[in-house]
């Protein structure tokens, strides 16, 4: 049963690199809520996790070309990446991994930018990812010797996936799971909605801090800040379903003999993209779709307009001078509040099938279709800079 509107329980904390924070419409779920979102956290870090020695993925990339047996997690993550890469002509690509690592990340972020030393070795095109070898029945992968993946593009955001829907089905009421401004929405949500900040600039953002705030609609309600309590929100939303994302080149940045670098990677160079964006964000019906879109929104610059509505997908693309551009029916920034039944376009998972490209059919990991209409937050529902989030 969802909790009275406007009353939350709500938890942050760090996770996966970032910051983390659980939202739940029943505080007296709370706690359980948590126990169920820490224990995907850490199976997902185990799985997936690029630096930790002894995970899976760790083991895949260090395996020499040969095949490795991996867990049900491991091979729903690794076609979830797949799935990603095939539906966005390979813009999202999980091999990127050496092309990081000549970059210098090639450890725990909070690790990794602290060296500001030139490079050593030129810049890595990505293997492409037709080179792993997946097999989902016999749950093995095999990588050639010198690929090296990284599933940042899309493993946390099916970890937000999978953690908001279990959390919402063992406790039976709304629930919100962001990680780094990867959110996804799940359960009756609170009678206002779930209230979303975006931040827009988030180079300026304490510890490379990202979109995405949330609350239930209003000024009382719990919150899970994103960014920093210097860099607010530049637009405030409401949704009720599915998925929203944030990809940012401001996100994870770092200098490099006086170079700057960020983390959203052109496969084919090897190299940070050069991008008119500066941070996109998607609503989808899941996180992963979402997040699969924003960042290849990022990688495909100008084209990604016309792309996103053709997809009508519900997106807000800002430039960096901070001008925007809005598709699917996401509001403008300056619109007074509407009801979500009037926004344009088709509404909540159950509209039209869109794939993420038209050179193939829709993700495994659900339909790329609008989530519910993303309406503007009203004057009345602030959101409270005092908890914060991490990394988009």
């Amino acid at each position: 049963m969802a909790g009275t509107a406007g009353v939350t329980g709500a938890r942050s904390f760090r996770a996966l690199g970032t910051f983390a924070s659980l939202l739940v419409t029943d505080p007296a779920s709370l706690e359980l809520a948590f126990g169920l979102l820490a224990a995907e956290l850490v199976a997902v870090d185990m799985a997936c996790s690029r630096f930790r020695p002894g995970s899976e993925l760790w083991q895949v990339n260090h395996a020499c070309g040969h095949p490795v047996g991996i867990s049900p997690l491991l091979a729903q993550a690794l076609a979830t990446a797949l799935a990603a890469a095939r539906l966005t002509d390979g813009d999202v690509d999980p091999t990127c991994g050496q092309s990081l690592a000549r970059l210098g990340y090639d450890r725990d972020f909070s690790q990794a930018r602290r060296c500001t030393a030139v490079l050593a070795a030129p810049p890595a095109p990505a293997a492409g990812w037709q080179s792993v070898e997946l097999d989902t029945e016999r749950r093995t992968v095999r990588v050639p010797d010198t690929v090296m993946l990284d599933l940042g593009a899309t493993a946390k955001a099916l970890a937000a996936d999978r953690a908001a829907a279990r959390i919402s089905a063992a406790v039976g009421c709304g629930v919100l799971v962001n990680l780094g401004g990867d959110i996804r929405v799940a359960g009756e949500p609170p009678a206002g909605g779930w209230l979303i900040g975006i931040v827009d600039d988030l180079g300026r953002a304490a510890d490379g801090a990202q979109a995405g705030s949330a609350q239930a609609g209003s000024a009382q309600a719990g919150s899970a800040q994103a960014g920093s309590a210097q860099a607010g929100p530049g637009q405030a939303v409401v949704i009720r379903d599915g998925g929203l994302a944030t990809s940012s080149t401001g996100a994870r940045a770092w200098q490099r003999g006086g170079t700057r670098l960020h983390h959203i990677i052109v496969p084919g160079t090897g190299l940070p993209a050069d991008s008119c964006w500066r941070a996109v964000s998607v609503a989808a019906a899941t996180c992963v779709d979402a997040n699969t879109a924003s960042t290849a929104a990022i990688l495909r610059g100008e084209r990604a307009v016309r792309w996103l509505d053709e997809l009508q997908l519900p997106a807000r693309l800002v430039r960096h001078d901070g001008t925007t551009e809005a598709t699917g029916g996401w509001p403008a920034d300056s619109a007074s509040p509407v009801d979500p039944a009037d926004l344009a376009g088709p509404a909540g998972p159950a509209g039209p099938v869109s794939p993420v490209s038209p050179a193939g059919p829709v993700s495994p990991a659900g339909p790329v279709s609008p989530a519910g209409p993303v309406s503007p937050a009203g004057p009345a529902s602030p959101i409270d800079p005092a908890s914060q989030g991490g990394q988009a």
